[in-house]
């Protein structure tokens, strides 16, 4: 359980680099294809009837161009993050991660568009490695 532990840690690091440095094949790199990403309005929105599935299912050409024009239209401020979790399904093929966020993002217009909060992030084994089926949006607890 501790490899499997060590493996999911490596993969919330490698997101937290993907913004860090806005490498958009990095962040598509740790994608299931079966990917999906519910995203609540604002932090405080813990009813899932007011989530939104902005991008729907994975599709790496489509969020590949979301994500590059995120990176064009935005400077990175901070991004601050703190694994609180990590637990792994008794038959070793699903996981969790559990986030503590504190991400700033400015646009080109000056707004702030600011991730802070917890997120759940769900991993399921695919052959020999780990890749991302589902992730929370940031909700503050």
């Amino acid at each position: 359980m501790r490899r499997m532990k060590e493996e999911i840690q490596e993969i919330v690091d490698r997101e937290t680099r993907a913004w860090d440095t806005q490498d958009v094949e990095l962040l598509l790199s740790i994608f299931h294809p079966d990917m999906v990403w519910p995203w609540p309005p604002t932090n405080d929105d813990h009813d899932p009837m007011n989530w939104a599935m902005v991008l729907g299912k994975f599709e790496h050409q489509r969020w590949r161009q979301t994500y590059q024009q995120f990176f064009q239209e935005h400077k990175l401020v901070h991004n601050r993050r703190e694994t609180k979790k990590i637990e792994i399904s008794s038959e070793g093929n699903g996981a969790l991660a559990v986030v503590d966020i504190d991400t700033l993002w400015v646009d080109t217009k000056g707004r702030e568009n600011h991730w802070l909060g917890r997120v759940c992030k769900v991993y399921a084994q695919v052959g020999s490695e780990w890749k991302m089926t589902m992730h929370t949006g940031a909700l503050r607890y």
